[in-house]
Parts: structure tokens; sequence; C-alpha cells
């Protein structure tokens, strides 16, 4: 049978269908959605409504950005550099491997004060805690104290799985790799007469990782029958459960430990170390003069050229030392408030010219 063909049936959507059947179309549905009827608001950018962003953006963001940079700079930091590549670093010594343990002494100078709560970092170049199989090499149900995962740990930690027969506790290439360098600082007093500096070190982990995440085996009081049956990491010098006498700061719960397992995101990095609380109002924390970093020189950094440091540092309401915050602001803020002047000279020149055109026609 022939059927009839019409062009006004092809634009509505396609030939009919058999005489009968139920009428086929492509045509959206007649809603507000489908037929863009939906209301809409477009802003029309005049000069009345530009000129006085860009002139508000400047006038906020420049002395935000200023009041960022001034207080950065306020903050009171100092490096030493103590990887010993250098023939005339005290470190030089300590990069051979048959002098073991090689302990360094450095000494500087802070010409100003310290004051409040101050910072020790180590810090650590050309070390990629980002690689992918790198931060992969952990079990983080083993760091959680499961007694099953501590004896059988995830295949991820592989090959710092098992050791010697024996499952490694902790597992993977993070904790096999944990930075071991010692640092112990001296204010050098009259006579060459070392005053240590107190150094804390509980309360540099986080609160989460400290008490939700990193938990030790359950069991009696003695860590080391919990830790039974399995063995330290194989770039380790002592098991997990020796790594500090105080109990509150042993075995997975050690606060060193934990911070190091908090990878980096870039391969130059520092990681907090220890803590110098201020003890009195009337002086200050790290009083102007001469000290003695005695470092015993364990972490070895330089097979991948690497280098090493110790950083002290204040913090302020913005946190440590970062001049580039406050730079960025007062660069958009300035670059915002010259390009509202070079848009309000262009709207005044054509402006002007539009209408003396209109006067001479």
């Amino acid at each position: 049978m022939a059927m009839n063909y019409s062009v006004k049936d092809e634009v509505d959507g396609g030939p009919p269908c058999a005489p009968g059947g139920t009428a086929k179309t492509r045509r959206p549905d007649n809603t507000a959605f489908k037929q863009q009827r939906l209301p809409a608001w477009q802003p029309i950018l005049t000069a009345g409504t530009v000129l006085p962003t860009f002139f508000i953006i400047g006038l906020i963001f420049i002395p935000i950005g200023i009041g960022i940079f001034v207080t950065s700079n306020n903050i009171r930091e100092i490096e030493i550099d103590y990887t010993g590549t250098e023939p005339s670093s005290p470190c030089n010594k300590c990069l051979s491997p048959a002098v073991t343990p090689c302990i360094c002494t450095i000494n500087f100078t802070l010409e100003e004060s310290f004051e409040g709560n101050v910072f020790m970092y180590y810090g650590l170049s050309n070390f990629y805690q980002n690689h992918r199989r790198y931060v992969k090499s952990r079990d983080d149900s083993q760091l959680n104290g499961d007694s099953n995962a501590l004896l059988n740990p995830s295949k991820e930690c592989e090959p710092y799985r098992r050791n010697e027969d024996k499952p490694i506790a902790p597992c993977g290439a993070i904790a096999n790799s944990m930075f071991n360098d010692t640092l112990e600082l001296f204010l050098v007093g009259n006579d060459t007469y070392l005053t240590p500096i107190p150094l804390k070190k509980k309360g540099i982990a986080w609160w989460t990782d400290k008490n939700v995440k990193f938990r030790n085996p359950p069991g009696g009081e003695n860590l080391e029958e919990r830790f039974k049956g399995t063995t330290k990491p194989v770039n380790w010098l002592k098991p997990v459960y020796m790594l500090d006498s105080d109990l509150d700061n042993n075995g997975f719960i050690n606060e060193d430990f934990i911070v190091w397992m908090r990878t980096a995101a870039l391969p130059t990095f520092r990681k907090l170390y220890r803590l110098i609380e201020r003890n009195s109002d009337l002086h200050p924390t790290l009083p102007a003069g001469r000290y003695y970093l005695n470092i015993t020189y364990n972490y070895p950094v330089h097979s991948f050229d690497g280098r090493k440091r110790m950083i002290l540092s204040t913090i302020s309401w913005m946190g440590g030392k970062n001049p580039f915050l406050g730079i960025a602001y007062i660069a958009v803020g300035s670059i915002s408030f010259l390009l509202g002047v070079v848009l309000l000279v262009i709207n005044h020149k054509y402006r002007n010219s539009s209408n003396t055109a209109d006067i001479t026609i």
C-alpha cells in the first residue's frame, strides 16, 4: 500500500506512522524548561556598574594584602642547613656510612629575640612523598590497632610487608623511611656555659591523628607483648614499641611517627619536630645570642641529592611565615585598581567624543 508524504510532516517530526497507530514526534514537550521560557537575569555591564566594582576590589584587597604582608614579615624565622655536603660543614664527616653514630654541632646566632611559643621543624628537599606507590604503601587498619592486620598486613605494603618471615609493624614504605635524626638546642651563655633549651615532644600531632586514626593493639600494659610476633621496619634502628619511654607516646601513637605518616604534597617540605613553650612574660622564649645545634646524624639524603635543615619559627594569627599571600592580595588589588583607572579614562574620552558628534550632527 502506498503512503502519502508531506513536507509538513517532516518538519513536525518525520513521516507519519501507519494508519491507526500513535503519532510519533521529536518535538520537545511544551514546558517552560524544554522550550527555554524560564525566567532569567542577565547583567547589563555599563560604566556605572563596572568601574565601581574594580575600584572597590582594589580598595579592599590592597589594605588586606599590606596587613598580611606586614604580619608575615613580623614572624621570626631562621633556617639552618646541616646536610653536610660542603667540605667546611661540621656535618660533612657524617656522610661516610662508616661513622655511626655520628654527632655534629653547628653554631649559629639569633640576631633578634623570639617571643611567644617557638616551633622547631625539620625540613627535607627533593624527597617525593607524593609518589603514588609511596602514598599507598601503608596499612591504616594496622595503624588503627587491628590485631588481624598487625599479623597480616595489607599487600599495599610490599616490599616492606614482611621481613625474616615475620610481619613488619608498622609496614610500608612511608613508615620504613621515617625521619630519625635527633636535634638538641643549647644557648651559649657567659664563659661558654651551655644552657639546654627544653624541647616539648608531645602536642605536635593533629588531635584526630593521635586519638582517632592511630592506636596501639589491644592488650595488657606491656607494649612489647602487644607487638609479639612482629618485626621492626628494615631501616629502623629499634622496634616501634621502643620509640619512647612514655607509654602515652610510644608505639603507633608516637607523635614523631604520626607527624611523619602525614605525607607532604611537595618535594620540599617541613614537619613539626618540637615545641619550645614560653615560660615567662618577662623574658623572651629564645633570647638573642649564640646557640649550639647538636645533631645525631642518622637520616641519609645524599643518595637522592636531598638536603636537610632545621627551622625555628614563631607564628601569628595567620599561621607561619608566608609572604606570598600578602603579595598576591596586593597584586590583585593593584591590577584591579589600575584597570578601573584605565577604563575610567577610556570611558571619559569616548563619551565626550560621542557627545561632540551628536552636537555636530
